[in-house]
């Protein structure tokens, strides 16, 4: 089994980290740009789409910063990657992005990014600062 390569992306937001951090670490924030529905029970979020549903364990979130998530079926390939949406302010000119860390094979990295970036455009639609 090939290991999943790490990768960065930043993207340019204008909305408050308040509100942002809603929209990244709640499951009805999540679920109205990740996926069509997103459910909790503690640590463990399920994440559907259409007619298939993935679950991961919420790893690590910091109050107005970052979330973090495992994928279940990544936990039981014994694979340590995870993806990381995390809240970045520039001290100087104040200005807002989203750093994504996630895991991909090394020929699927670009796809990967695509997806993020149809996610985030989401996003930023939701917050009506597309």
């Amino acid at each position: 089994m090939d290991d999943k390569v790490k990768f960065d992306i930043e993207f340019p937001i204008h909305a408050s980290p308040q509100l942002l951090y809603q929209y990244i670490s709640t499951p009805s924030g999540l679920s109205e740009w990740f996926s069509d529905n997103v459910n909790s029970r503690g640590e463990l979020f399920t994440f559907i789409w259409d007619d298939s549903q993935e679950k991961a364990k919420l790893l690590n979130k910091k109050s107005g910063e970052r979330v973090k998530f495992r994928w279940l079926e990544d936990e039981e390939d014994g694979q340590s990657c995870y993806f990381e949406i995390k809240i970045q302010v520039d001290e100087i000119t104040k200005d807002v992005s989203l750093i994504v860390t996630d895991f991909a094979e090394e020929d699927e990295i670009d796809e990967a990014k695509m997806l993020w970036e149809n996610q985030i455009s989401s996003l930023k639609q939701v917050l009506g600062s597309a």
